[in-house]
């Protein structure tokens, strides 16, 4: 790190758990955000911020006006404008050292497979569960830590699904692919705005503690925070012997 980075980071570097040496695997390393929405705009806000050596956005979405209530990267003149192109450009403008590829389509399996592998950690800030199970299979195959994170109306879940562990369940021991589980967005329920932040930031932390290896992930563990009570809970995920996707891992 040259000077004006040892500035830039010095209240990371200050912290004895993080130090130099996690700034410098902060700087090495390669996230894969998949949707660049409500969660995906905090989310690729604090690990741009943070020092993150390279992330890919992947959106196949344009800029919208109802957006603007909670995807904080964007502004007005940025309606119409593909949102993997405002998001680069912003994030560029926070730290001009994280170098963004731009991957402007909706990904599906085959898309998935080389882009999670070339990355260390991914996070899953989509609205769909046929996107999340995919990921999550993309995860499985490449032996990557996955952070997943949902938000709609006032509940927000994070978790983390960590494959590199043998007592880790992956999402589809949570939610498996069968089930009968009601497809609903924010474009039809709404979502509090500060909800997003709250889920994308803890999904970023979550993805630099992974990187740097310190504290204690949310593996195993689904985080619910109900933010019109201001409620927490921690429910434990045991993995699945039969999951279809992990169990032969």
């Amino acid at each position: 790190m040259d000077d004006a980075q040892l500035l830039r980071y010095s209240r990371h570097i200050l912290l004895t758990e993080l130090g130099p040496d996690a700034q410098d695997k902060f700087g090495a390393a390669h996230a894969l955000v998949v949707g660049v929405g409500g969660l995906g705009n905090p989310a690729a806000h604090f690990l741009a911020a943070a020092g993150l050596g390279k992330l890919t956005l992947c959106d196949a979405d344009h800029v919208d006006l109802t957006n603007l209530q909670r995807q904080i990267l964007y502004a007005t003149p940025d309606i119409g404008r593909a949102k993997v192109d405002a998001a680069a450009a912003r994030l560029a403008a926070i730290n001009p050292d994280v170098r963004i590829d731009q991957v402007a389509t909706r990904v599906g399996a085959a898309e998935l497979a080389p882009l999670v592998a070339k990355a260390d950690v991914v996070l899953d800030c989509t609205d769909n569960f046929v996107t999340r199970h995919a990921i999550n299979r993309a995860c499985v195959a490449a032996g990557k830590p996955l952070v997943s994170g949902a938000a709609l109306r006032f509940d927000g879940q994070i978790a983390v699904f960590d494959v590199r562990s043998p007592d880790s369940p992956c999402y589809h021991c949570l939610f498996g692919e069968g089930d009968e589980l009601e497809e609903t967005r924010c474009a039809t329920m709404g979502v509090f705005a500060p909800l997003v932040g709250i889920v994308g930031a803890t999904q970023a932390g979550e993805a630099l503690k992974l990187i740097a290896g310190v504290g204690e992930t949310l593996a195993g563990r689904l985080l619910i925070l109900d933010a019109l009570t201001m409620q927490w809970r921690d429910v434990r995920v045991p993995r699945d012997p039969a999951c279809p996707v992990c169990a032969s891992r």
